[in-house]
């Protein structure tokens, strides 16, 4: 998403534009998981019309997954609106690339009012979830002369993702966990996978070695109750940024649409 919990992400292309959720950085959002926010909005329309936004779902929806899988509770305040505009121009430059280098991040994080210390507590969200090969294929076939995949791996997590994506090319749906420990459980182990060369994107490895990130991805794989409080407070911050109220946003009646269709 492009600003903070608006969900201009959810909207479908139209036969006008290209949307949000167009984009190839987007490619890893699941289907499953648009069709859940929808469900909620349909089954919260039917009780309540009008009241509560797709926006505020989204917020409280990633709350409460975070806590299921053992993550931190925080609070989510509501009352957002949804955005009037989704645009897949607006994504570039937004959100960040695994291939950005660790100046680029903490450029883009700083413009958005995120110190270098949040935003290594935000990227600690890759505890959970997973990424396409094309992200990282880079690092792991034909990485330079001297060598096939990326030193910066461990040999043999290198040679285990080479095989996993093989046929990367042709299965474009080939991915893997970001955290390759303990895929399904919000906790410190990202931190200590990029100690070990198991971080899966090279943008998060080389925060394990950059001299500005470097000391908060050892506090956090030294410390699991850090992480949680400092991502629980950065979560806070993230989930108010730049959110929609009063006539710069609606309510849609629908998640993938806006309530008038915008010519």
């Amino acid at each position: 998403m492009v600003e903070g919990c608006d969900a201009s992400v959810l909207i479908a292309s139209t036969a006008f534009n290209k949307a949000e959720r167009d984009g190839d950085i987007n490619d890893s959002l699941p289907g499953d998981a648009f069709d859940l926010i929808t469900r909620a909005k349909t089954a919260i329309e039917l009780e309540c019309p009008g009241i509560v936004s797709c926006a505020d779902i989204l917020a409280a929806a990633t709350r409460n997954l975070i806590v299921m899988v053992g993550g931190p509770y925080y609070e989510v305040r509501l009352g957002r609106k949804d955005g009037l505009v989704s645009d897949i121009s607006r994504v570039e430059g937004n959100i960040a690339r695994s291939t950005m280098p660790v100046s680029q991040l903490i450029s883009m994080f700083n413009s958005k009012g995120f110190a270098v210390q949040e935003m290594v507590t935000l990227v600690g969200a890759h505890t959970i979830g997973f990424s396409h090969c094309k992200e990282f294929a880079s690092r792991i076939f034909n990485y330079s002369k001297n060598s096939e995949y990326d030193s910066a791996y461990n040999p043999k997590f290198a040679q285990a993702l080479r095989k996993l994506c093989a046929n990367y090319t042709k299965d474009t749906e080939m991915s893997a966990f970001n955290d390759v420990i303990t895929p399904g459980k919000f906790d410190n182990m990202y931190y200590v996978n990029l100690q070990r060369g198991l971080g899966l994107l090279a943008s998060d490895q080389a925060m394990a070695v950059d001299h500005r990130t470097k000391t908060y991805v050892d506090r956090y794989a030294a410390n699991q109750t850090a992480f949680f409080e400092a991502f629980a407070h950065a979560m806070e911050k993230v989930s108010v940024y730049k959110i929609k109220t009063g006539n710069k946003g609606e309510v849609r009646h629908r998640c993938d649409q806006f309530n008038s269709i915008k010519t």
